[in-house]
């Protein structure tokens, strides 16, 4: 594993134990260069995703991307990371375990909808303001009525 600090290639694990319930493994490793310390994770991946978007574009499945986006929904909000974390693992293995090697975006985002509907309104709301692309204050107070008329209200 290649320092992020100096950039040497050899480095020593220190210490590995589960994360995530049990879906990475965290590496606490030193670079045998410089000697700093740093933390690397290891997922299992089933399988190369590409992601169709629009106009039949096409870029590799990004899981850290997937995170940024459900984590800017839920700023503020009062969520642990760990179930910000299961989600975003829970959706990975939704895609991978499908048996398909090319995923609709609109897939990914109705799967980021469904998680968070479950976790929180306010950051479900937020996440649809994007993904659905509202352009006026009304499209928000038609969705968000929509919401607590479902029941979904804090």
């Amino acid at each position: 594993m290649r320092c992020p600090y100096c950039g040497h290639d050899a480095s020593q694990v220190k210490d590995s134990r589960p994360s995530e319930d049990g879906a990475a493994i965290r590496r606490r490793r030193q670079c045998e260069g410089c000697g700093a310390r740093f933390t690397t994770f290891e997922r299992i991946q089933l399988r190369e995703l590409t992601v169709v978007k629009s106009e039949d574009r096409r870029e590799p499945f990004d899981r850290d991307k997937l995170a940024r986006s459900i984590t800017i929904a839920c700023r503020k909000r009062p969520i642990e990371t760990v179930r910000i974390e299961r989600l975003v693992s829970g959706i990975q293995r939704q895609l991978e375990t499908s048996g398909e090697t090319e995923v609709p975006a609109s897939l990914i985002g109705a799967l980021v909808m469904d998680g968070l509907r479950g976790l929180d309104s306010v950051a479900y709301i937020r996440f649809a303001s994007v993904y659905k692309d509202f352009s006026e204050a009304s499209d928000f107070r038609e969705f968000a009525g929509a919401v607590i008329e479902a029941g979904g209200a804090e």
